[in-house]
This record gives structure tokens, sequence and C-alpha cells, in this order.
């Protein structure tokens, strides 16, 4: 449901499920394959990821057993636009649907005031919206989806 690619989804999921765990008086740590499972993602991709993360000091990480990652910051210290920033380049000027020398150039195209309005809605969105929003689906115990055996299935049936 984001308008970004599928790393930048990725980042999101694995700091928000960072941010699900974190505890300030423990570190909390999970690995990537523990990411990816509970988040239905690819393990490369969660690592991959990771590493981004803690390059950015989003994130901090042990390697070997018993390593793994946790936040490097409490999550109301980390906006969504923190994260989504290392993997989407927000550009100035977006490009216009009607080709790229038409907005600009002359007269604006129809859309060009709507399209600048909802690309400073959704950054202000980004900024203004931190990883503690997370502590409160955990706390409230939501569950992320999971798939059904056919067992379960029919048992609810």
């Amino acid at each position: 449901m984001t308008p970004y690619g599928k790393t930048a989804q990725t980042a999101i999921a694995a700091v928000s499920r960072l941010a699900e765990v974190y505890n300030p008086g423990q570190r909390v740590r999970l690995n990537s394959a523990e990411i990816a499972e509970n988040r239905h993602l690819p393990q490369p991709v969660v690592a991959k990821v990771l590493t981004i993360l803690s390059q950015a000091g989003l994130v901090q990480g042990s390697p070997g057993p018993g390593g793994g990652y946790w936040l490097a910051r409490a999550p109301d210290a980390i906006s969504l636009y923190d994260v989504v920033e290392l993997f989407e380049r927000q550009e100035q000027n977006l490009s216009c649907p009607f080709g790229p020398n038409y907005c600009g150039q002359g007269p604006q195209c129809p859309m060009h005031d709507d399209m600048l309005r909802f690309r400073e809605s959704l950054i202000s969105y980004l900024k203004s919206t931190t990883f503690a929003r997370f502590l409160t689906a955990a706390a409230t115990s939501i569950q992320p989806h999971r798939k059904r055996s056919a067992k379960q299935r029919q048992k609810r049936q």
C-alpha cells in the first residue's frame, strides 16, 4: 500500500518488526531470518536492507550465533521518512505524466498542482509518523496475517 518499491517496503517491514519487540531495558535481537519469516519476506533481501539500515545508524547488529539486529534509537525517534529516504529518491521535481518536456516548458499539466500537493502530503506524513506506532500494534496483540494450513481452514468452516 505504499507508493514505494519493494526494497523500501522491506525496510519499513524490518524496522517495524524491530519496533514491535523494542524494549529499552534490554536489547531484543532478531536476525534477518526471524524478521523475514515474521513478515513473509525473502531473507536475502531483508539481510541486505538491514546492512544498509545499520550503515545509516538506524539499527545496530552483532554477528554470529546469538547475534542479530536491534533499533539504534527508540521507535519514537525514527520516522518512516528516515527509512524511506535511504531506498527512494526524494526528488524535488516530479516526472510529469504528460511527458518529460510538458511541465516547466510551458503551461503546467492538468495534474501538476494535485501531484505536488500529494507529494508534499506524503512527505509530511512520512516525516511525522514514527515507528512508535508499531509499539501500539504489538501491545494490542495485532498479529500479522499468517497463511493458514488446509486443516486450520477446515476447522474454521
